[in-house]
C-alpha cells in the first residue's frame, strides 16, 4: 500500500474528516448545473455518465474501506458492489462500460441516498478507532474521487458538445479568453546528467505508479517556456498539417484518416471558412480569435507529435518534464480558478510569467510526453484488488504530466503520472515542445 501523508493518530482524524467532507461536497457541487437527464448521458465509450461517477466514488469507499473496517456495516444495496465496479476483475464482475448510459435505474435520488449512507458510515468510522490501513485507504479514495471530478467535467463537456443544441455547462467567463497576449515562445535550458525522478516514501501520498524514486540519465535539453496556443496550432492546420503523412507516426496517420481528423476535438469550421474556427468549451462556444492566445487542448499524442515535427522540435520525455517541474510550485490555472478552460500564460495572478523556468507546468493542459507508460524500476503494485488501480494499464499507453484546468490543485504534483492511449482527445491534453540545447 502506498504510504500516506496522513498520520494515523487520533488527533489527525478530524482534519481527515474535514478533507473527506470537502472533497465529497465538491463532487455534488460540480453536478449542480446539470439536469438529471444531463447526468445520464454517455457520449463516447471512454466517458461515463455523471450519475455513474457519483455512484462509483461512493462504491470505492464502501467496497475498500467500510466493508472491511467498520464492524457491522451493511451495504446500501446488494447489487451495487458489482453494478458500480469499474474494472476491478478480482473484486467482482461488472457491466460493460459502454452500457453505463443505460443505467436509468437506480434513479438519481437513490444514488444520492447511497452517497449519504456511505458518508454517514464514514463519519462513524472516523469518529472511532479507525485502523491505520483504513486511513491510508481513505486517502487513496479521496484522490480517486478527485480523479473522477476531473473526469466528470471532461465527460460532461463531451456530452453537451455532442448535443445538437450544444448547451453550455456554465455561463461564459470572458476573463478566460484573450485578456493577455501570448508571451513569446522562449527556451529554458537544462544541463541533464544523472537525476532522480519519482516519489520517495517520505514525501507523503503518492500512487504506486509514481514509485520508487530512481535515477535516470538525461542528455542536455531545453523546454519551451509555455504551451502551444490555439493560434499557433491553427497555423499548423493552415499549412496542411492534417494532409502531410510525413509529419505523422504511422498509427497516428491511419487514425487521423479513419476518424477524418481536420483539427482538434471541439473545433469546427465557421460557415465553411478554411481559416476561421468555432471552438466548443464548458462555458460556451468561442471563435478562434477569442482564444488564439490560450493553450490548444484536446489533441491526441499523435497530433501533438505531428505538430512538434512540423515545428522542427519534439515532445519531452516524462523524466525531462519532471526535472523541470520539481522545483516549481504547484500553482496555475487549475480547477479552483473556476475558468474551466485554458488561459494565456501569466493570466493567473498567482503564477506570474517567469523567465527562470517554464510557465504553465501545472494546470491548463495535461502535457503529452514521448514516454510510454511503464512501471519504474522496482515498481510493485498495491496488494489485492487495489493492485489493479494502475499497474494493469501499463501497455499501449503514453504518459501525460502537469494537470489541467479541471484538475483539483490538491491532486497534482511533479511526480504525478497520468496516462492514456495515444489517440485520446477528450481530455484537456496539450503540447509543450522540447529539443536539444541551442548551439
Amino acid at each position: 500500500m502506498a504510504s500516506s501523508a496522513i498520520s494515523t493518530d487520533t488527533d489527525c482524524r478530524v482534519p481527515l474528516l474535514h478533507q473527506y467532507a470537502s472533497i465529497r461536497q465538491r463532487s455534488v457541487k460540480l453536478c449542480e448545473p446539470l439536469s438529471p437527464e444531463d447526468m445520464m448521458v454517455q457520449s463516447c465509450p471512454e466517458a461515463s455518465p455523471a450519475k455513474w461517477h457519483m455512484a462509483h466514488t461512493a462504491w470505492f469507499f464502501e467496497s475498500f474501506v467500510l466493508s472491511e473496517f467498520l464492524p457491522g456495516y451493511k451495504v446500501f444495496n446488494a447489487d451495487f458492489p458489482w453494478l458500480f465496479n469499474s474494472y476491478y476483475q478480482t473484486f467482482a464482475e461488472f457491466p460493460d462500460k459502454r452500457l453505463r448510459a443505460s443505467f436509468s435505474r437506480p434513479a438519481l435520488d437513490q444514488i444520492l441516498q447511497y452517497r449519504a449512507h456511505v458518508d454517514a458510515a464514514m463519519d462513524k468510522l472516523l469518529d472511532g478507532d479507525a485502523p491505520a490501513e483504513s486511513l491510508r485507504r481513505i486517502e487513496l479514495g479521496l484522490n480517486h474521487e478527485e480523479q473522477h471530478q476531473e473526469l466528470l467535467l471532461t465527460d460532461i463537456k463531451h456530452a453537451l458538445y455532442t448535443n445538437p443544441l450544444q448547451p453550455a455547462y456554465l455561463p461564459a467567463d470572458l476573463s478566460a479568453a484573450n485578456a493577455n497576449p501570448a508571451t513569446p515562445l522562449d527556451w529554458i535550458e537544462y544541463r541533464g546528467g544523472l537525476v532522480e525522478i519519482g516519489q520517495s516514501e517520505a514525501e507523503g501520498f503518492g500512487f504506486d505508479n509514481e514509485r520508487p524514486r530512481h535515477r535516470v540519465w538525461l542528455e542536455p535539453f531545453q523546454l519551451a517556456s509555455r504551451l502551444i496556443t490555439c493560434g499557433e496550432y491553427a497555423e499548423f492546420i493552415a499549412d496542411g498539417g492534417y494532409r502531410r503523412p510525413d509529419l505523422w507516426l504511422s498509427a497516428g496517420w491511419q487514425t487521423a484518416q479513419d476518424e477524418k481528423w481536420q483539427a482538434p476535438l471541439y473545433w469546427r469550421k465557421s460557415n465553411g471558412s478554411a481559416d476561421d474556427w468555432i471552438i466548443g468549451a464548458l462555458r460556451g462556444k468561442r471563435r478562434l480569435a477569442e482564444v488564439a492566445n490560450c493553450p490548444v487542448a484536446h489533441v491526441s499524442l499523435f497530433e501533438a507529435d505531428a505538430y512538434a515535427r512540423w515545428a522542427g522540435k519534439r515532445l519531452a520525455t516524462e523524466a525531462e518534464w519532471e526535472v523541470a517541474a520539481s522545483s516549481v510550485p504547484v500553482q496555475g490555472n487549475l480547477l479552483e480558478s473556476g475558468k474551466l478552460e485554458t488561459a494565456p500564460a501569466g493570466q493567473d495572478a498567482h503564477q506570474p510569467v517567469s523567465s527562470q523556468h517554464p510557465n504553465q507546468l501545472f494546470g491548463d493542459c495535461w502535457e503529452w510526453t514521448s514516454s510510454a507508460y511503464l512501471g519504474y524500476p522496482g515498481f510493485a503494485p498495491l496488494p489485492g484488488s487495489l493492485g489493479e488501480y494502475n499497474g494493469k494499464f501499463m501497455s499501449g499507453q503514453m504518459v501525460l504530466r502537469g494537470g489541467s484546468c479541471v484538475t483539483p490543485a490538491s491532486h497534482i504534483r511533479a511526480s504525478y503520472r497520468n496516462f492514456f492511449p495515444p489517440e485520446t482527445r477528450w481530455q484537456f491534453s496539450g503540447i509543450r515542445l522540447s529539443s536539444l540545447p541551442s548551439s
